[in-house]
């Protein structure tokens, strides 16, 4: 299993989403302790083969209508209406987004889905992330028995069956989406954070070398680290190269600067990649989303809109020219001086919870460009 990193991320979300309490550990050891589960694993039973044919199964698919969170669309400051949708000469794609933890419970190791804390989180993730990829004719965003915090914090064996548990239901949602979808409409896999982790999974396992895999205009596997040696050449896919190429891989983890990503880097490093060897100090996919391109620098005026959150976070407006964006030689994402999102920046100017957000407006056209890349047959350099 892939070595956690991220060792303070459930300590400032709790902050941020749990009301009334307050956590305030700041070694390694004793969050552990305080979000790792002491109970034993129970093992998940599975989910009925038809479970994602009901439709309370996903937070968004096709035919929920206006209460579906992936279909929201912020509006501009200053404007105070939503933003007209993106015009693409193309917007028949289909969406498939894992969303990222939203379960802190140290009393089980897995969500369930009648959790109504993390369901609710769920969906307000799913209304900032999955959003950007609204132009689609169809968005698909399941619900999932989660692992929790806790398990990105240990590599015991119960965290393992945590994730496995998860990705489990993550898989069989997928299959549901493939064979529903339409057979000649192209495919876009976004997921953040533990989202992205199962997405991985997913493309090495079920995607890559498929004969789904002609149809993927991209992958959005974003909050997680891909190593370009160890992880890379074992997704089938290759990184973007440009901002209109389709069939590849875009990766970033954000933060602002002066950036201190010490114990993301430490955990990374002694982590095995793909390939079962040791990460190191193999470089970081990194993919700027102001460009479409891997590394690079990008000034803000690049930026068309950041979904700036209120407080609550459920709901925003899109700030352009917000935070610029560039490719440092580790493969994480600078995004300039801390720019005000809310409360829930991790130590370090760690901007993991914004990843996609930052970057709203550049990720809504990015996407459009790959699927019409993908339509007119254009090949990957």
């Amino acid at each position: 299993m892939v070595r956690k990193f991220l060792y303070f991320i459930a300590t400032i979300i709790v902050l941020v989403i749990a009301a009334g309490f307050v956590l305030t550990i700041w070694s390694k050891e004793l969050t552990r302790l305080a979000l790792v589960p002491s109970a034993e694993f129970v093992e998940q039973t599975p989910l009925e083969e038809n479970a994602y044919q009901d439709p309370e199964m996903w937070f968004s698919r096709p035919g929920i209508g206006t209460s579906d969170p992936a279909r929201w669309q912020p509006a501009m400051r200053g404007e105070g209406r939503s933003v007209p949708a993106a015009a693409g000469p193309n917007s028949n794609f289909a969406v498939f987004f894992v969303h990222p933890t939203s379960f802190l419970d140290r009393t089980t190791w897995n969500a369930q889905l009648d959790d109504a804390e993390s369901q609710n989180i769920a969906k307000i993730y799913v209304r900032g992330m999955a959003s950007p990829f609204n132009q689609a004719t169809e968005v698909w965003a399941p619900r999932y028995r989660q692992a929790t915090f806790g398990a990105f914090l240990t590599d015991s064996g119960e965290a393992t069956r945590a994730l496995d548990a998860a990705y489990a239901d993550v898989k069989q949602a997928y299959e549901f989406f493939i064979a529903t979808v339409d057979e000649d409409t192209p495919i876009v896999l976004v997921g953040h954070s533990q989202g992205a982790l199962h997405l991985l999974r997913l493309l090495r396992e079920e995607v890559s070398g498929s004969p789904i895999s002609s149809r993927v205009a991209a992958i959005y596997a974003i909050g997680w680290p891909i190593s370009v040696v160890n992880d890379l050449p074992s997704l089938g896919f290759p990184a973007c190269a440009t901002a209109d190429q389709a069939g590849c891989i875009l990766s970033w983890s954000s933060f602002a600067e002066p950036a201190d990503p010490s114990d993301v880097m430490d955990s990374y490093s002694n982590s095995m990649g793909f390939d079962g060897k040791l990460r190191g100090d193999s470089k970081i996919l990194c993919i700027n989303p102001l460009t479409g391109t891997i590394d690079g620098a990008a000034a803000a005026n690049l930026n068309l809109g950041t979904l700036v959150p209120e407080d609550n976070f459920s709901s925003g407006e899109l700030v352009p020219s917000y935070v610029s964006a560039r490719c440092d030689e580790r493969g994480l994402l600078l995004i300039g001086p801390p720019p005000e999102m809310g409360s829930a920046v991790l130590p370090g100017n760690n901007y993991h919870v914004y990843d996609i957000p930052l970057f709203w407006k550049n990720t809504q056209e990015d996407v459009v460009r790959r699927v019409t890349s993908l339509d007119s047959g254009s090949e990957a350099p």
